[in-house]
Order: structure tokens, then C-alpha cells, then sequence
């Protein structure tokens, strides 16, 4: 028996929602907490062993299930309050971590993974004699690094304002701008620019941009040691990616 694996607790839960054509807004949440719970079963007779945020989940999961088995406040009901639906912080992180994916799934579509990355013979272009080769970087590595940063602005305020219409495009000038500010050997940490960012849609309009940016060649991925800081820095082909405007101009449709 083979026991289908996922990434993160997230991966499972939409799996099992959309495998079941369950409506994301109207969770089953008994039923779901019992597959759930079912895989990690499995999973333990098999020695797979999960990672922490798997347990997390589990009693995360039997939390909103207790909240939701409680009766209703008749002080609220009586009042004709509505009371707050206990599904509703999750429904939201599952469907963030789904567009995420989508928006992930859409550039792998358009050959963004073997475009992004950055391969030993094109850091020799960058690099002089005495420099260390940097390390190739794929999406993943990037995916990774943005879903580290996305953990860690959880326990930091971020400030959704309604008003904001920041898009890919405006990001891809947002960096195009820092990088002709930078001398020619100069770099930035990705992990430094998605922490400057205000909201979660600025944070993912980002990391598009820099894919976007990178398919264009106007910007490399570098990494100096395995696991270590993601940084970007002009491609020798930055200034020729901006010489028209017919490429942004098809970018901002394409994200319209």
C-alpha cells in the first residue's frame, strides 16, 4: 500500500475537499477531521513519520469541531446575533494556499520552472575569476523561502487595506526601480523585499513578479550556499527586458 504524500497539512485538507467536491465555505468538519485523522493513522503504521505542523493541524481541527458541537449562546440568538462561524480562519488560510498553488501551477504552465533556473554556466557570465559559483535556484527554492516568510508574518500585524490595488505589474516596476539603483555587482535579499511588504496580496504579487521578471531576463536568482539567502540582481539582459513596452504591457493583461 502506497500512501499518497503532501507537502503540508493545507496540501491534505484540500485534497480531501476537492477530491469529494466539498463546498470550501461549508466544511464538513466532522467528517473531514476524521479522514484527516484517518491519513495520519496510516501514515504512523507505515513509519512515515509527519512533521509537527501535521499535529497542529489535527488539533486544530478537533478544536473547531469541539467549538462547533457547543450550543449556540442564547443571549446571541435571542439578540439575533450571528455568532462567528469557527471554519472561517481556516477556510480563509485554504484558500490563500490555494491560489497560491494555482498562481504557481499557471507559471509552471508557461515553462517558468526551467526558466527560473539559474544554472552553473549562466553564473559564469556574472561572476569574475576569483568569485565562488553561486548555486542553482528553482521555483521551489523560491516557494519555499515565500511560504517561510508567509509562516512568519502570521505572528506580525499585516495591514489589509481595502483601498490597496497593488499588482504584478506595479511590483515588477517596484523592482526594476531597486535594481537600476544597484551597481553592477549589487544584490537584494528576496526574503528582506517579501518582509517589507505590507499585505499578503503584495507579498504574492512579488513573488509573480520576480518569476516574471526572471522569464524575461531582466533579473537572475542567486544562492551561496545549499539553504542559504535567496538574492536577485540584474541579468545582463535587464536593460534589453525594458527596451519595449510590449512585454509589461502583455504581463498587465495577463494578470487583468
Amino acid at each position: 500500500m502506497q500512501l499518497e504524500q503532501y507537502e503540508g497539512p493545507l496540501d491534505l485538507l484540500l485534497d480531501l475537499i476537492r477530491k469529494q467536491e466539498i463546498d470550501i465555505y461549508d466544511i464538513p468538519i466532522a467528517k473531514i477531521t476524521a479522514q484527516y485523522l484517518a491519513y495520519m493513522e496510516q501514515a504512523a503504521e507505515m513509519n512515515i513519520e509527519l512533521g509537527a505542523e501535521f499535529v497542529y493541524m489535527a488539533a486544530t481541527l478537533i478544536h473547531i469541531k469541539s467549538k462547533m458541537l457547543l450550543p449556540k449562546d442564547p443571549a446571541l440568538v435571542e439578540a439575533g446575533v450571528e455568532e462567528d462561524d469557527p471554519r472561517s480562519e481556516l477556510v480563509q488560510r485554504l484558500l490563500e494556499h490555494e491560489r497560491f498553488k494555482n498562481a504557481a501551477e499557471m507559471l509552471h504552465q508557461k515553462r517558468l520552472i526551467e526558466e527560473a533556473v539559474w544554472s552553473n554556466p549562466q553564473v559564469g557570465e556574472f561572476l569574475s575569476e576569483d568569485d565562488v559559483p553561486d548555486l542553482a535556484v528553482t521555483l521551489f527554492d523560491l516557494v519555499k523561502t515565500f511560504q517561510a516568510v508567509l509562516e512568519r508574518s502570521k505572528s506580525r500585524p499585516l495591514y489589509e487595506v481595502n483601498q490597496e490595488e497593488v499588482t504584478v505589474h506595479d511590483m515588477i516596476q517596484f523592482l526594476r526601480t531597486r535594481l537600476s539603483a544597484l551597481p553592477a555587482d549589487g544584490k537584494i535579499s528576496v526574503t528582506e523585499l517579501f518582509e517589507r511588504q505590507n499585505t499578503r496580496r503584495a507579498m504574492i504579487c512579488l513573488f509573480l513578479a520576480i518569476l516574471e521578471m526572471v522569464r524575461m531576463q531582466a533579473l537572475g536568482v542567486l544562492q551561496r550556499d545549499s539553504f542559504g539567502e535567496i538574492h536577485i540582481r540584474k541579468h545582463s539582459g535587464f536593460e534589453r527586458a525594458f527596451a519595449s513596452n510590449d512585454a509589461m504591457a502583455a504581463i498587465e493583461q495577463g494578470y487583468s
